[in-house]
């Protein structure tokens, strides 16, 4: 199981939320780029980052930001947040050296760029799954689909996508544990390599997702907070 560090970008710094909401806003370094460094040195292979600012507005505004964590520290980066058209996509993959992108509202909203975007990159996107009470969110998690999260999953898999992360909004930034439930049951019923977020507090947090059978956890606040060391997890997956 892969571990994910992660960084969110809001005005150009490393932020955590609350539960999604802009209103509850941490600022954990000022410098992104220093933070990702601090991952690499403790021996991370991948981060996770997230243009929160562009997940609301659907304007790309962390970009070169994102592109600068790519270059400077050589990692796999898989990122998301905002990403509505294939143009940004492209900046990310094709001109950003970015690994792997999340593609979020768009696969909600917008079903003919989705298909195209699995039909050229099925390998280098992954779906974006956040749930509240179990429905999908959208626009940031600001607005919800109507969607049920499996029933969402197993349509983004007959498109062809391979790998989601499901992310249970009540619980991200609250370090009380994933949703595993719902984990093993995107496991068990799709054959999609599934990433975890929201809520890892802890140690046992995360061998709690491995046990689920998930391809990934990613782990933020918890790494911030100082309760999960991050050079500490590699042994443990």
């Amino acid at each position: 199981m892969i571990i994910y560090p992660a960084i969110d970008l809001l005005g150009g710094q490393c932020v955590r939320l609350r539960q999604g909401d802009y209103s509850q806003v941490t600022v954990y370094n000022k410098d992104p780029i220093a933070q990702a460094m601090q991952f690499k040195k403790a021996g991370a292979e991948w981060i996770h980052v997230v243009d929160l600012d562009a997940a609301k507005s659907g304007i790309p505004t962390n970009l070169e930001i994102i592109r600068e964590i790519s270059c400077q520290t050589g990692l796999k980066i898989q990122t998301g947040g905002g990403i509505r058209t294939m143009r940004h996509l492209e900046q990310l993959l094709d001109e950003g050296g970015i690994t792997r992108a999340v593609l979020g509202t768009a696969a909600v909203k917008n079903r003919t760029l989705t298909e195209e975007i699995l039909k050229y990159y099925p390998d280098r996107v992954a779906i974006g799954i956040d749930a509240r009470d179990g429905e999908v969110s959208v626009d940031g998690w600001t607005q919800g689909s109507g969607l049920p999260a499996l029933e969402f999953a197993k349509t983004m898999e007959s498109l062809g996508a391979r790998v989601v992360i499901f992310t249970d909004i009540a619980r991200d930034g609250m370090m009380v544990g994933t949703a595993t439930d719902r984990v093993r049951e995107l496991v068990l019923e799709t054959t999609l390599a599934v990433i975890a977020s929201g809520g890892i507090g802890r140690y046992a947090d995360i061998e709690a997702v491995r046990v689920t059978g998930a391809a990934g956890v990613i782990v933020g606040k918890a790494i911030y907070e100082g309760t999960v060391t991050l050079a500490q997890c590699w042994p443990n997956v």
